[in-house]
């Protein structure tokens, strides 16, 4: 447990992979390496950060590792019918046209510090995967990012979509991005917007 708890908190990238596979190989039960290792060191890097004793590139490193040795163990998990336990699960992507994902890959780090399951369908995303993506992982919380004024449009279009698709009521939608403001994510009817990463995960809590 204290490897892999270590390997996260010291944003150790060239062990990662080595350090999950070495827990199945010695038969380290693959939930709780996860529950017991690697959260309590994810958690402790976010203490850090929150404290302002990391940078943001610490915690970014951290969040890496720790997706490394889930991608590792989280099939063994599943090969043995049990399940993690977080508390909630969100998708995140940049609206089509627009290819910005700094910001969005901060709130997702974020939002994985906090215990949220996040997949990050990366950027210029059509709406038509993030509404085949809605069906099949059914989130609790989609995370709309638009950087520019002329890609904003698309984030009322996803929510168009949604409601076409007969989903709107089954996700709670979050925008933000550079160009959005508080105004814009009523108006498109979102359920609420996120100023920056800290604000997101505030709200994003509120949703489960």
């Amino acid at each position: 447990m204290e490897k892999l708890t270590n390997v996260v908190v010291e944003g150790d990238l060239s062990s990662a992979e080595a350090v999950a596979r070495e827990a199945i190989k010695v038969e380290l039960d693959p939930l709780m390496a996860i529950e017991e290792g690697l959260v309590p060191g994810i958690s402790r890097v976010g203490k850090e950060f929150d404290r302002g004793d990391l940078y943001l590139t610490d915690l970014m490193l951290s969040a890496e590792v720790m997706k490394i040795c889930m991608e590792v163990l989280l099939p063994e998990v599943a090969r043995r019918g049990r399940k993690v336990k977080f508390r909630g699960r969100v998708i995140l992507g940049t609206v089509a046209g627009d290819i910005h994902s700094i910001g969005k890959e901060i709130v997702g780090t974020m939002l994985m510090v906090h215990g949220f399951e996040v997949t990050d369908l990366g950027v210029d995303v059509p709406d038509e995967t993030f509404i085949n993506k809605v069906k099949e992982l059914k989130p609790n919380i989609l995370g709309l990012s638009a950087l520019m004024t002329s890609t904003m449009n698309k984030q009322l279009d996803v929510i168009k979509a949604l409601k076409k698709a007969g989903l709107r009521d089954r996700v709670k939608v979050m925008v933000g991005g550079a160009a959005v403001t508080e105004d814009w994510a009523r108006e498109i009817g979102a359920d609420a917007y996120g100023v920056d990463a800290v604000d997101a995960i505030k709200k994003a809590e509120e949703f489960v």
